[in-house]
């Protein structure tokens, strides 16, 4: 198998242990699937395939079938190093506890895509724009409004949809990123390139009697609570 040397050149600069496993991976097979990353004890092999990315390592997903189920699942390999940005090399940078109370004074103790309030610690910071799209070349504690607060759920969720979002994967437009959901919940104009609209609405303390009165109304229609307040919506 024949790599490119400046691939290699990247891959040899990488140490941290998750992306590490991804490229040993590769290097001796020539790719690696998300089942055979999930064996290799990573629940999540997208944040995996991330973590290479971040560490600016151009990967390609594409499908191919399992061997275990038969079904299709996802794959990375190595992308053309044309698609190697510059100064991607070593991973973002880590962020001070300093900058993380700082955030926490200025956005509140919720994360940004749900509005849910939550304890501070549950709470990690995330680059609005994807570090594979940005990188960290403009990293700046200063400016606040580059970064957003999740917890895991959501971090999950929005690198499930960057991972499969063309622009994150090939496009690499920091616009489109400023339009969308996953960046800028409070005015997007798409989610991952598509025209959707969503509302993430939590109901906490006082507020879920109000919630259990909308489930046992949707119940009744044998409909769900999301199909339930689109119609109120549509009415209003």
């Amino acid at each position: 198998m024949n790599i490119d040397p400046r691939i290699i050149e990247l891959c040899e600069k990488v140490t941290a242990k998750r992306p590490r496993t991804v490229i040993d991976h590769i290097l001796k097979h020539g790719s690696v699937t998300t089942e055979e990353l999930q064996a290799l004890g990573y629940d999540h092999p997208p944040r995996a395939a991330r973590d290479v990315r971040e560490n600016g390592v151009p990967l390609d997903t594409f499908k191919v079938k399992s061997e275990r189920t038969g079904r299709m699942i996802g794959a990375y390999k190595f992308a053309d190093p044309s698609k190697i940005k510059n100064g991607r090399i070593g991973g973002r940078a880590a962020f001070s506890k300093q900058f993380k109370e700082a955030m926490l004074a200025h956005y509140g103790s919720r994360n940004t895509i749900t509005g849910e309030r939550l304890d501070g610690r549950y709470l990690q910071i995330d680059h609005r724009i994807p570090y594979e799209v940005a990188g960290d070349e403009a990293f700046d504690e200063g400016d606040l409004t580059a970064y957003m607060l999740l917890d895991a759920s959501s971090q999950r969720a929005k690198s499930w949809s960057c991972e499969n979002c063309r622009n994150a994967t090939e496009l690499l437009d920091e616009g489109i990123c400023r339009g969308c959901f996953w960046a800028f919940p409070e005015d997007y104009t798409h989610v991952a390139m598509r025209p959707e609209r969503r509302a993430e609405v939590v109901w906490s303390d006082g507020e879920v009697a109000a919630y259990d009165r909308l489930k046992e109304s949707a119940s009744a229609r044998g409909i769900t609570v999301g199909a339930l307040l689109k119609e109120l919506a549509s009415k209003s």
